[in-house]
């Protein structure tokens, strides 16, 4: 099996360069397609780091004494960069795709900290997320147990209080994941992504990843709508945009799905399609139940393993189903 090459890690101080240089010596009139600029410097930063990555790679191959070896290294290392190139134009298009959308200015989020309610009491509860302490959602595949609850705690996250999302993630009864996401309502009702600190656990119980932890306004991070207050069909909304570690979308699709889980079945759900920029064709449908919140998924195209599923699994939960929420059924 080839070991994938690494996209990412280097995008940061590349992409700060790449628009230096693209920018220096221009007008503000002359820059109007931020969005569709943005996308061409991290296609640039992308591509970048998979020719850095593939030179380490040669550098090992040519070390490879047996010829055999050294060319199927080789050929490997080969096969890697096509399959890295084309993942950087994918995530490019998809960008793009994104811009046609939702236009061609900064995503420059306001977050004055006035903007935004306290979580404990929210002004407009949002019903297809509720914040409310003690309420828990349990989902479950074959293999794997996934407990997320609202715990009473806070996070003070670029001026602005955040709630405290404990989800955890269980395969045969061992913690394999544990990750807190940060969620904030704003004042008229929608409710904002600011981040997540996620570690991954071996078997031992040691963090052996924190790959996916992002906070707002940490090396340009920046929040997103996870829920808006008055959904409508083909809204078009950025969950979070944390690149290269979070890029995601959602796009409305119905107000009048039904939905069944062990719980009940539930009627004029909220549909969603969500995709992330990373992983070109990886789409989903996730429904959501008001005064219940996330229900369940269901793939569309690309693949999904367990509740996990890809990067952003906490979310994903893919096959399971919500099965109860104690501040409705007294499941747990």
């Amino acid at each position: 099996m080839r070991t994938p090459i690494r996209i990412g890690a280097r995008w940061t101080a590349g992409l700060a360069i790449a628009a230096g240089l693209a920018f220096a010596g221009t007008s503000e009139a002359q820059r109007v397609n931020f969005c569709s600029q943005t996308a061409d410097l991290l296609l640039d930063a992308c591509k970048a780091d998979v020719v850095d990555n593939s030179t380490v790679r040669k550098a090992v191959c040519i070390n490879i004494s047996d010829q055999n070896a050294r060319n199927t290294c080789l050929d490997e290392l080969s096969a890697e960069q096509s399959d890295g190139n084309d993942l950087c134009q994918g995530q490019h298009d998809t960008r793009l795709g994104a811009c046609s959308l939702l236009g061609e200015g900064r995503y420059d989020p306001d977050l004055s900290p006035a903007r935004f309610d306290n979580p404990r009491r929210p002004t407009h509860p949002n019903a297809y997320f509720p914040l409310k302490v003690g309420y828990r959602w349990e989902y479950r595949s074959a293999t794997q147990y996934n407990p997320v609850e609202v715990v009473n705690e806070t996070k003070l996250i670029a001026g602005v209080t955040c709630a405290v999302i404990r989800d955890r993630v269980f395969e045969d009864g061992q913690l394999i994941e544990a990750t807190d996401d940060w969620y904030t309502p704003a004042k008229d009702g929608s409710v904002w992504y600011f981040g997540e600190d996620t570690e991954e656990l071996d078997r031992k119980g040691n963090v052996v990843s924190t790959e996916g932890t992002w906070r707002a306004g940490v090396n340009g991070a920046q929040p997103g709508v996870i829920m808006e207050a008055h959904p409508q069909v083909n809204d078009h909304y950025f969950q979070e945009l944390a690149a290269p570690l979070a890029q995601d979308e959602a796009t409305v699709l119905s107000l009048q799905e039904t939905a069944s889980v062990p719980l009940a079945k539930f009627r004029n759900c909220l549909l969603t399609k969500e995709f992330t920029q990373l992983e070109p064709g990886n789409v989903e449908h996730k429904f959501y139940a008001r005064g219940i919140g996330f229900l369940r998924r269901r793939q569309i195209r690309g693949s999904g393993a367990g509740i996990r599923g890809s990067r952003r699994c906490r979310r994903q939960r893919s096959p399971a189903r919500a099965i109860g929420r104690d501040a409705v059924s007294g499941l747990a």
